[in-house]
């Protein structure tokens, strides 16, 4: 047997592995598991274009099957068959139906895409968020509440987060695939979306646009809560922190070297995240385990971590970097 031969014995194999294959991954990053309102209608049209595509591959091959058979060269037949020309029958059924499909799919198409677009920022049912991508983390603003923060987006379930999208350097792409489809931040510019979590969970989200070295490692989180749950951590997020007597040389510490890039108060903006609330943060930089550990070596080499990323090295003893860590576990 050729060595062609014994390969193409793989190919069915390699067919079934891509299919199971498909299946794996994290069900909060898929498209295909909506959990809110805009993704549940972006997957109907995902579902209406395959049922399209699926229908037109089945009609052709059928009747491409259909040709060969019916029209095949019988036994004892000789010549050229009878050309067949110009069915002007035929022409308007090929031309008909496929414009008849193309409105099937452009009706619902247009219409959801104008849809998601609406720009509910002066919506006074709506949460107002103003993001801003970042080389390479995310800034969540709250102006009607007076709250920044950084990497979680807290939301109240049931409620339409009006979001208003741009970009602090490059171009950048928001996408929480559980709860709706990407849409680009481009700098100078404000680009209007509008999302909606029908369950209390943790939704994870990526940046969709190549931005840098470290674009794989720029996730964020959207935290969806019950409405009481949503207003006492607005209330939290007001409130100043409790600094232990044993983080307070820490806190100094950290107004020295870190306060100019990294604010910690409701409204506070810097050049870094805002670290108001880090403690109750599930991740450390969008992408690391929360622990100490972790967090020293972020502070010692913040590239190692995330390469490309604008965060200095701040020259810091370890024992300094002790006291700071203490000082941001008490920021809950």
């Amino acid at each position: 047997m050729s060595r062609w031969k014994k390969n193409w014995r793989l190919v069915p194999l390699f067919a079934v592995m891509t299919f199971l294959l498909a299946g794996c991954g994290d069900p909060t990053l898929s498209a295909l598991r909506p959990r809110g309102p805009v993704a549940e209608e972006q997957l109907f049209l995902m579902k209406i274009s395959l049922a399209i595509m699926l229908l037109v591959v089945v009609v052709v091959f059928a009747l491409y099957l259909f040709v060969i058979i019916r029209f095949r060269k019988r036994k004892g037949q000789e010549g050229v068959p009878k050309q067949v020309e110009g069915n002007h029958v035929l022409e308007i059924v090929w031309t008909v139906i496929p414009i008849l499909l193309l409105i099937v799919l452009a009706v619902p198409t247009v219409y959801y895409t104008f849809k998601h677009s609406t720009n509910h920022v002066q919506n006074k049912d709506a949460i107002h968020v103003k993001v801003t991508a970042h080389q390479f983390w995310w800034q969540f603003e709250y102006p009607e509440l007076g709250i920044s923060t950084a990497q979680d987006l807290v939301i109240p379930k049931g409620k339409t987060i009006a979001l208003e999208l741009t970009s602090a350097d490059v171009t950048h792409s928001f996408w929480v695939p559980s709860l709706g489809g990407k849409l680009d931040t481009n700098t100078g510019m404000t680009n209007i979306y509008y999302l909606q979590a029908d369950e209390v969970d943790v939704f994870k989200g990526k940046c969709a646009e190549l931005c840098g070295s470290s674009h794989t490692l720029m996730d964020f989180k959207v935290k969806s809560l019950e409405q009481a749950d949503f207003d006492a951590w607005t209330q939290n997020m007001k409130t100043p922190a409790v600094i232990a007597a044993d983080a307070k040389q820490g806190e100094e510490l950290f107004k020295q070297k870190c306060l100019q890039c990294h604010a910690v108060d409701a409204q506070g903006l810097g050049f870094g995240p805002n670290l108001n609330g880090y403690a109750d943060r599930e991740m450390l930089a969008g992408v690391l385990e929360h622990n100490d550990q972790k967090l020293k070596d972020w502070i010692k080499n913040p590239q190692a971590e995330k390469p490309g990323t604008l965060m200095p090295i701040v020259p810091l003893e370890d024992k300094q970097i002790d006291e700071i860590i203490k000082y941001m576990n008490s920021l809950k």
